[in-house]
């Protein structure tokens, strides 16, 4: 992937409405609509963003094949990340046929709304994770700051797979709250086979109102723990339009990175997620 190009690790598509949505409550009423590829062009385009990864925001198989069709339709979609039942007995089948599409490149479950904290390590949920690694797909992992521990233990166990974790696992920004979320993200970060996305961290921020100096201090953290190679830059659009503009988040990021050197900025602005999920060149 060349120099300059930048590739977004984390974005949505959805066709709204409040049945299939309800997390996108009253404080989010500007996104109770519809946001499709055309809407995050005229986002994504003028700030020199050529790519991006779709993520799934619903837990149904349909949501994927829908993420998948438009990723066909549109080239910019280099890849999905999708939803499968991998606790379920159905997991088998369904991971089997969504991963026969080549467009998709990972799973993702909603872990951290599930009422049992360790549900990723439940033996049902294991036996389905087991799978991806059979069809070379990286699993998201969505979580908050009290998960990291269960997560830490997933990554020993499958020193194989390939995680990426999603938002920094959501650390406290808005208080200004670092321990025990730093400590944990550092031992995840031994980890040689989980990376972490640039992402979601102005929704854990006073919206609207963050300042760069609010978040500095998770990325600093996460800089050092994972450094550039396993490092990548995402919006969370169009959640991050609730918080946030699309240029004021990426202005920040390139601001953040500059002391790196030119490859340093340029694997956390695509060459990380090429790599994490596997995109052709």
């Amino acid at each position: 992937m060349p120099e300059a190009a930048i590739l977004d690790s984390h974005q949505h598509f959805w066709r709204y409405n409040a049945a299939e949505y309800p997390w996108l409550g009253d404080s989010m009423r500007s996104l109770q609509r519809d946001f499709l590829p055309a809407d995050f062009a005229l986002d994504a385009a003028p700030a020199g963003v050529s790519g991006s990864i779709a993520v799934q925001a619903r837990q149904s198989i349909a949501e994927t094949e829908w993420l998948l069709a438009l990723a066909r339709a549109n080239p910019s979609i280099r890849g999905v990340v999708g939803w499968a039942p991998l606790a379920e007995p159905s997991a088998g089948a369904a991971v089997e046929r969504l991963a026969g599409d080549p467009l998709l490149k990972g799973l993702r479950h909603v872990l951290h709304d599930e009422p049992d904290p360790a549900f990723m390590l439940r033996p049902a949920f294991l036996e389905g994770l087991a799978m991806l690694r059979r069809h070379a797909l990286a699993f998201d992992l969505l979580i908050f700051p009290k998960h990291l521990p269960h997560a830490i233990e997933l990554a020993r166990r499958f020193p194989s797979q390939v995680f990426v974790l999603d938002h920094l696992a959501k650390p406290v920004i808005r208080a200004g709250l670092l321990s025990p979320w730093r400590e944990s993200i550092a031992q995840l970060a031994r980890h040689p086979n989980v990376y972490c996305k640039l992402s979601g961290m102005v929704t854990e921020a006073l919206w609207r109102r963050w300042t760069p100096a609010d978040l500095m201090p998770y990325f600093d953290v996460a800089l050092h723990a994972f450094g550039p190679s396993r490092l990548m830059f995402g919006s969370d659009w169009p959640v991050l339009l609730a918080a946030s503009s699309y240029p004021a988040w990426l202005d920040f990021l390139r601001t953040a990175i500059a002391p790196l050197t030119p490859h340093e900025q340029s694997q956390i602005l695509a060459t990380t997620a090429a790599t994490a999920y596997r995109l052709a060149p």
